[in-house]
């Protein structure tokens, strides 16, 4: 076999082992829809509606939010087929690993590792925020140096983020205990959160002035369409949803309804949020790091302040479970192929979690949320995420030509096929194309990095490669 189809061996996929994978099958549609309400709904919908109507759409930010609604749609659709055509952990890594081959798996699933990894860094470093501002309501601070990482504005010599280390670690110890009941306590802070937004809203709509709503469109639709560029990274996060299809107990049936469902609530939510908001403050006075806790106070319900920002630290908390037990999971996955080392593999015969790679994932964010500024660890999101969806996309059009999936009973299909495929696919490239060239860099040593491990480690550990190697010295 030659080094080129070496690189781009392909994982088979056996229907006959989709429940032979140690992880125990205990997730419902309803589970799911509130893993992808976690991921999605966090501390940002506090913050971004505002900034959206101020900058960019005006009071039209909520038609930016539905248009960001729709094209994360149709990479949603993209995967609710895959993951349920192929229920294994991994989620975009195993879709792509089954039609593409090995070494772009691996750029991606390397990719992932960012996207997660750096997500719950910089979600504990968010959260690490609003908690101190909800102490120090009580009278209670602790030490700048404590409290925030070296190279922070205001921050001299070392600095270590306990609280972001510390939730870390304790949100690391929650998913070890069990995914059943990491998903119980998942879904009851997704329904505080919830219940959170509206008490805002069902507040503030009777303080909105309609002439506030003109002029609707302020910066045109150019303003809409960079509104909705800006919306869209609120919905990522959805992702993590697919990582769990191994550990669910229907996935052909609830993968789709958890993937789409957590989508339409969020978009629901988010497009109510900024429809109130925009109507109780003027949009040009919107731009300010707590748009909500402000409308608050100029309507003059400052008690609500106080439970709004208790929402933003259960809205967070959630993003840090989901996201932490989406890496995770991933890790297993990779693992299991033997492209990293078994110890990411190794699942508890009590849990059925795999412990290790929980902590290990747990203490390496944890430390990064400690010590790294969150301006420099939120770089490298986004642009993993954009690949992911853009692969898993155009993927669908290879999943549809596979012999051996073909044969299998997938209970959901990508609609408008193969248009809506390519069109997510151009849509996740051209806003891939928009980033900032500073994250292009920072997402390129990311990649010469993994590309070194893979040859270094990967290559020679592959499960699938050595099953070859056997094959060939046979004949």
């Amino acid at each position: 076999m030659k080094a080129s189809q070496r690189l781009l061996v392909k994982k088979s996929v056996n229907p006959a082992n989709f429940n032979k994978g140690g992880l125990e099958k205990t997730l419902s549609a309803f589970s799911l829809t509130m893993m992808g309400v976690g991921a999605i709904v966090g501390s940002g919908i506090f913050i971004t509606p505002g900034i959206i109507a101020a900058k960019y759409a005006g009071p039209a930010a909520m038609l930016s939010f539905v248009i960001a609604a729709v094209v994360c749609s149709l990479a949603a659709l993209c995967y609710a087929e895959f993951s349920s055509t192929i229920p294994l952990a991994g989620s975009a890594y195993t879709y792509v690993y089954t039609v593409f081959g090995e070494f772009l798996a691996w750029i991606l699933g390397w990719s992932l590792i960012s996207e997660y990894l750096f997500a719950v860094s910089s979600v504990a470093v968010s959260w690490s925020s609003y908690f101190q501002n909800l102490m120090s309501g009580f009278g209670l601070k602790l030490p700048t140096f404590l409290t925030a990482a070296a190279g922070t504005a205001g921050v001299s010599g070392a600095g270590f983020n306990l609280i972001a280390f510390v939730v870390v670690l304790a949100v690391s110890l929650l998913l070890v205990g069990g995914l059943q009941e990491s998903t119980r306590v998942n879904s009851i802070m997704v329904i505080v959160k919830i219940l959170v937004i509206v008490l805002f809203i069902g507040v503030a709509i009777f303080f909105v002035k309609p002439a506030n709503y003109h002029p609707f469109m302020p910066h045109g639709v150019s303003g809409l369409v960079k509104g909705a560029s800006l919306a869209f990274y609120a919905y990522i996060g959805f992702d993590a949803v697919s990582t769990a299809s191994e550990e669910v107990k229907n996935p052909k049936r609830n993968m789709p309804i958890g993937i789409v469902g957590s989508l339409v609530v969020a978009s629901i939510l988010y497009v109510a949020m900024a429809a109130v908001l925009v109507g109780v403050v003027h949009y040009s006075k919107l731009n300010v790091g707590d748009p909500v806790a402000y409308a608050l106070a100029v309507i003059h319900q400052n008690w609500a302040a106080g439970i709004v920002s208790l929402g933003a630290v259960v809205g967070m908390t959630t993003v840090l479970i989901v996201m932490l037990y989406g890496g995770t999971r991933l890790l297993f996955a990779i693992s299991r192929d033997g492209l990293l080392p078994k110890v990411f593999r190794t699942v508890s015969p009590h849990t059925k979690v795999p412990v290790k790679s929980t902590w290990i994932f747990g203490i390496i964010a944890s430390v990064f949320a400690a010590v790294i500024p969150l301006d420099k660890i939120a770089e490298l999101v986004n642009i993993g995420t954009l690949f992911a969806f853009a692969m898993v996309s155009i993927g669908v059009v290879c999943l549809r030509r596979h012999e051996t999936l073909q044969q299998i009973n997938s209970s959901f299909k990508v609609p408008f096929y193969p248009v809506l495929p390519v069109v997510s696919f151009l849509a996740c490239v051209y806003l891939m194309l928009n980033l900032q060239a500073f994250t292009w860099h920072m997402f390129g040593i990311w990649l010469v990095i993994g590309i070194v491990i893979y040859f270094a480690y990967s290559y020679r550990h592959s499960r699938i490669r050595a099953g070859l190697r056997a094959k060939e010295s046979k004949s």
